[in-house]
């Protein structure tokens, strides 16, 4: 792993007028892809069923993602409820897609910038914002508040990657890690499956965006990151995920990109009824990955057990969503 010299803390001054320019785009939303056009402001819901509110399902300190990232002491995750996706295998389902099925808490860009020092002061290595895309322009503020509060930890944008170029300059300098899936390679695929249209060429261009605002992924001296690039790849059944083609993407990127390739999925949500969807991936089509990766010259992987589709699934029905997870 590479471990380079920290930079130097971000400037809130100058991040202040690009986050909250965000805000504005509300009342006729572009915030993603999707450019749906509502006023959310005036409570009109686009894909994503999110008005201006900061919909929040689980805050807390988490040890289940890369060890960059959950380290020692557990990443400070803040799990946003609703989605810009409709995934049919999402783990995330409860919030991603009947959030009004479960407890959630709607916060204030100031509750917000509370939570996040209060999860520095906890321990937590980083502030991890899972599925931000939606609610980024509400929470771009939080940010700043935070960071004129005495937060001095590292911030994590982790997405499903359907992000928007527009959206993510405006983040520039406000995201210190990067942590976006790269789910497909083909249209069909991402269209069938997650509901969403013109997916790789977004998702490529987000992907391109992040590494150009920080780099490939660099590590303090302990092995905890503190800036760059971490690229998820889930390995679906049957191939679905076109793997060898996002990876071969990521590799002419950098060839120094850290990319960590997934076995942990299981058929969660409507998938158990869709073939191949049905069932876990198997040891060979791992193993197919993770040849196509050393064969295209990938330099920093992460790696999974094959048995890790039956760990670390939440549950968001509880109050801590993880305490019954293996």
């Amino acid at each position: 792993m590479l471990r380079l010299r920290q930079g130097h803390p971000p400037d809130p001054d100058r991040l202040r007028a690009p986050a909250l320019s965000l805000r504005a785009r509300l009342s006729c939303c572009d915030i993603c892809p999707h450019h749906c056009g509502v006023d959310r402001t005036r409570g009109e819901l686009g894909f994503c069923k999110t008005g201006d509110a900061i919909v929040v399902a689980h805050i807390g300190l988490h040890t289940g993602e890369e060890p960059p990232i959950s380290g020692t002491r557990g990443s400070g995750t803040i799990f946003f409820a609703h989605c810009n996706a409709r995934c049919v295998y999402c783990q995330n389902y409860q919030i991603s897609q009947r959030a009004e099925t479960v407890r959630t808490r709607t916060l204030s860009p100031d509750e917000l910038a509370v939570e996040m020092v209060g999860l520095q002061r906890r321990g937590a290595h980083n502030i991890n914002l899972v599925s931000p895309t939606h609610v980024i322009a509400q929470v771009a503020e939080g940010l700043c508040l935070a960071r004129e509060r005495g937060l001095t930890i590292p911030i994590v944008y982790n997405s499903n990657g359907y992000d928007a170029l527009e959206t993510l300059r405006c983040l520039d300098g406000l995201i210190d890690i990067y942590l976006p899936d790269i789910k497909y390679s083909d249209d069909a695929m991402a269209r069938t499956y997650s509901g969403i249209d013109g997916y790789v060429e977004v998702n490529r261009a987000a992907i391109a965006e992040m590494w150009r605002q920080v780099g490939d992924l660099t590590l303090d001296d302990d092995g905890i990151a503190r800036r760059g690039l971490l690229v998820r790849h889930l390995v679906l059944p049957g191939g679905l995920a076109g793997s060898r083609e996002s990876l071969a993407f990521l590799v002419s990127l950098s060839p120094g990109i850290h990319v960590s390739i997934m076995a942990q999925y299981a058929p969660h949500y409507r998938a158990r009824g869709m073939p191949p969807l049905h069932r876990p991936i198997s040891p060979a089509e791992y193993e197919q990955v993770l040849n196509d990766a050393l064969t295209l010259g990938l330099e920093n992987g992460f790696v999974q057990e094959i048995a890790s589709h039956e760990q670390l699934i939440p549950d968001f029905e509880q109050e801590d969503p993880f305490a019954a997870a293996v």
